[in-house]
């Protein structure tokens, strides 16, 4: 069994970065309990993260449910990332709301914002970009573009990724990973390296192809799974970092259960709730109605697969 509470000295194990582009940025849950958000079940998974020593966190992302919740969330984790970077989210249905959510991320201290362009309706390339123009234009943090397809429903192209570099003050792209060979990942961060002209930080989401898009080159993981377990998503990173290429990939593959889990629950928010509940980080159901934990028996098979992993 890889025991992930010890891996991380597997390896030479640099000091957090003072930039949310590069290394392990997590993005935690925010539980709810009775209908509100659980103050002291979300400080004590930012007090793991912390701890922990990832490089910057980032709340309210899709793993967050950013478009539930107030800014309190964003003043909360500031006070106690203990100067670890932290990423806002700021996604909202109309422009009036991001630009809301990006005046409470400033209050409270972020050191870049999250953009998921969300909308009721679906929205336009001209669209997004301008979104993206507008935030920028408001305000001086630096701003990471958030390509989610399965939470947005909008597709960016390389071509946008391209256009959205172009805009003073956009500093990163969160590229969703796909299942590609390791060659085909190197051409694909190379040619979005190419079109934006190097202007931005290129990160890869979606954990199963986490390793490889740290090997390929890409500058950041964004980790869902990594605000939860942080330990076997910073082992791999380090590892990266450290040009242990195989190893990172040798303990990537151990995670592959858990990375089926994903791929059979429809993505990592539900996986990631009962994992916490599993450990007991949270309290029973912890996700924002209409949203609903897991059934008992596939929570039981989510529990099953951490203890079997040696997870927590």
């Amino acid at each position: 069994m890889t025991n992930f509470a010890t891996c991380t000295e597997a390896v030479p194990m640099p000091l957090p970065t003072t930039s949310p582009f590069t290394g392990l940025s997590a993005f935690p849950l925010t539980p709810v309990r009775d209908g509100r958000l659980d103050e002291d079940a979300f400080a004590g998974l930012i007090d793991r993260l912390v701890a922990a020593g990832v490089d910057s966190i980032a709340p309210l992302g899709s793993t967050g449910c950013g478009p539930f919740f107030s800014a309190e969330v964003a003043r909360l984790t500031v006070d106690r990332a203990d100067g670890i970077p932290v990423t806002i989210g700021i996604g909202a249905l109309s422009t009036r709301d991001v630009l809301t959510n990006v005046e409470s991320a400033e209050a409270a201290g972020a050191a870049a914002l999250l953009l998921a362009p969300v909308s009721y309706h679906p929205l336009t390339e001209t669209e997004v970009v301008e979104l993206f123009r507008t935030v920028a234009s408001t305000s001086d943090l630096p701003v990471i573009v958030y390509d989610n397809p399965g939470t947005t429903r909008f597709a960016f192209t390389t071509e946008v990724y391209a256009r959205l570099s172009e805009i003073e003050g956009v500093a990163a792209i969160k590229i969703p990973g796909l299942p590609l060979s390791p060659a085909d990942w190197l051409e694909r961060v190379a040619g979005i390296r190419q079109a934006t002209g190097g202007r931005v930080a290129v990160g890869v989401s979606v954990d199963a192809y986490g390793a490889e898009g740290l090997i390929a080159g890409c500058d950041a993981w964004f980790s869902a799974i990594g605000g939860t377990l942080p330990a076997p998503v910073l082992a791999i990173t380090r590892a990266v970092e450290a040009g242990e290429i195989e190893h990172a990939r040798a303990l990537a593959v151990h995670l592959q259960p858990l990375w089926d889990l994903f791929a059979d629950f429809g993505g990592s928010l539900r996986v990631s709730a009962a994992i916490a509940e599993h450990l007991g980080l949270v309290s029973g159901d912890c996700l924002p109605a209409p949203l609903r934990r897991l059934s008992a028996e596939d929570t039981r098979r989510v529990a099953a697969v951490v203890d079997d992993l040696g997870l927590s």
